[in-house]
């Protein structure tokens, strides 16, 4: 979802954050409901085979998918005080992020970082650490159903955990292949611009919703042809998937390039639909991987407590 957030590095003054407000358009969901739900699918679809047959049925899939848009439906006013908490979980802003330092691992040093700057991390964003605790939830859950399945005990209801947290997962790790979740220029671009790129607050949705929903059938087929090889993630997963969100961030400036040549108008190009396949098959790829690696890693034993 496209989050009301700050250009700049902290807070705008009270009258530009007014103006700015008046100017915003609706806030618009990330790659919207197709997009969601192609990126859950696909990665739910081509799990491997030595995932459990429950994370890999006809029912299953269908569940993953539906739950791909799920946390945009947590976006309404009706419900401000769990819209205002989780909006920040959408994206990060890597420009006034690095600018504090390295990323820690943890949530509360972040935040902690970000206030002792004295800025709001809801106007930089929470991705990595909202998407890194999910995953853990998702491990934990298939740790809980390994120990069922040992001791010959009915999995029905952890099976059930398992769909929920894989499903909510994908749209955080759908986020994150959409360059436009990682960066101040999320809108329009802002300060220098010799580019001559689009300063309209109409970019986000018109390439991830309007454009998805325009070439549907297109882009799933390609994002299909386009998906990696499943593996398991080596290395730490924060860190592994910090570096997958800084690989989204380097597109930032093709997705203006695509936008200033007419690319997400209508039908657009074949370069811009082949560009928004490529993104999408990213999040279904990533996202199929974690769950890979939740299963495999959710055999290793409990690390004991440092006390």
């Amino acid at each position: 979802m496209l989050a009301f957030r700050s250009a700049s590095f902290v807070a705008l003054p009270a009258l530009a954050a007014f103006t700015l407000a008046l100017v915003a358009p609706p806030a618009a969901h990330a790659w919207g409901d197709e997009g969601h739900r192609m990126v859950n699918r696909l990665a739910a679809s081509s799990l491997p085979s030595d995932v459990p047959e429950f994370l890999r049925s006809k029912e299953a899939v269908s569940l993953i998918e539906y739950l791909g848009p799920e946390p945009d439906r947590w976006r309404s006013s009706a419900e401000p005080e769990l819209n205002s908490a989780q909006a920040p979980e959408h994206f990060i802003d890597l420009e006034p992020a690095d600018a504090l330092g390295p990323l820690p691992h943890r949530r509360f040093d972040f935040l902690a970082k970000v206030y002792a700057a004295g800025q709001n991390p809801s106007r930089i964003g929470l991705q990595p650490w909202e998407a890194t605790e999910v995953w853990e939830r998702l491990k934990a859950a298939l740790r809980t159903y390994r120990q069922l399945s040992a001791e010959h005990k009915s999995t029905r209801e952890v099976e059930q955990s398992v769909l929920f947290y894989a499903g909510w997962l994908g749209h955080y790790v759908g986020d994150a292949s959409q360059p436009l979740h990682t960066t101040i220029q999320y809108n329009g671009w802002t300060g220098p611009n010799p580019n001559g790129y689009t300063t309209d607050h109409k970019i986000h949705w018109q390439f991830e919703g309007d454009f998805v929903k325009a070439n549907e059938q297109e882009l799933d087929a390609g994002a299909k042809s386009k998906l990696t090889a499943a593996h398991v993630i080596d290395g730490d997963i924060f860190d592994q998937y910090v570096a997958y969100i800084r690989h989204s961030a380097t597109y930032v400036e093709k997705v203006y390039q695509l936008e200033k040549a007419g690319g997400f108008t209508g039908t657009g190009s074949a370069e811009s639909r082949d560009f928004t396949a490529e993104r999408l098959a990213a999040g279904a790829s990533m996202l199929r991987d974690m769950i890979y690696t939740a299963w495999v890693d959710s055999a290793q034993p409990v690390p004991k407590p440092n006390y």
